[in-house]
């Protein structure tokens, strides 16, 4: 795979980690809103429903952003290969270490976001 190959790669790999934060975010956003004007008095079911609702879209959100994540690895494994990578290239495999944030930190930042709306949800 050519270097210019590699980098579409790396670009469509970014827009997919970036695209895969809109919902949940957009979700977590809502819910807390939705807390803050009595959601939490609703009935259970509502409840219930509002935390599948986000629980769901959470899942599907960190699965496409590490597949995504995992993805651009891949690449960054391809460029460091190159003979001579480009200026561009040198500073998408410089930023391999930050891969790790969206696999490991913003899943683990909704994940407590999520339990402490749960909280505000179901407990006293």
């Amino acid at each position: 795979m050519s270097e210019s190959d590699l980098l579409g790669h790396w670009a469509s790999a970014r827009w997919h980690i970036i695209v895969s934060q809109v919902a949940p975010t957009l979700l977590l956003t809502a819910l807390i809103g939705f807390a803050a004007l009595g959601l939490a008095d609703t009935p259970l079911s509502v409840r219930i429903a509002a935390a599948g609702v986000l629980l769901a879209s959470g899942i599907l959100g960190a699965l496409a952003q590490i597949a995504a994540a995992n993805e651009a690895t891949a690449v960054i494994g391809d460029l460091q290969r190159l003979d001579a990578p480009s200026a561009l290239s040198r500073r998408v495999i410089a930023s391999a270490p930050w891969i790790n944030v969206v696999r490991l930190v913003t899943p683990a930042i909704f994940v407590i976001v999520y339990i402490a709306l749960l909280t505000a949800l179901f407990l006293p």
